[in-house]
């Protein structure tokens, strides 16, 4: 019999729930921050394209995703 090993969605999870956090505090709302934790998008980025640059939150998304 083959054996499926699954990923460790609890590592994940904590994760995205990390990025989540990070993205709520760089004020995005949280639709927008859910899609972006849970994506591959650069979280420095995230945050660096509304704090320092002063790009919109739904802008940044745009480029991020």
């Amino acid at each position: 019999m083959t054996e499926i090993t699954l990923p460790d969605t609890s590592e994940t999870s904590k994760v995205e729930s990390w990025r989540l956090h990070v993205l709520i505090e760089a004020g995005y709302p949280l639709l927008l921050a859910e899609r972006l934790a849970a994506s591959e998008a650069d979280l420095h980025l995230a945050v660096e394209l509304v704090r320092s640059r002063g790009c919109a939150h739904e802008t940044a998304a745009e480029i991020l995703l």
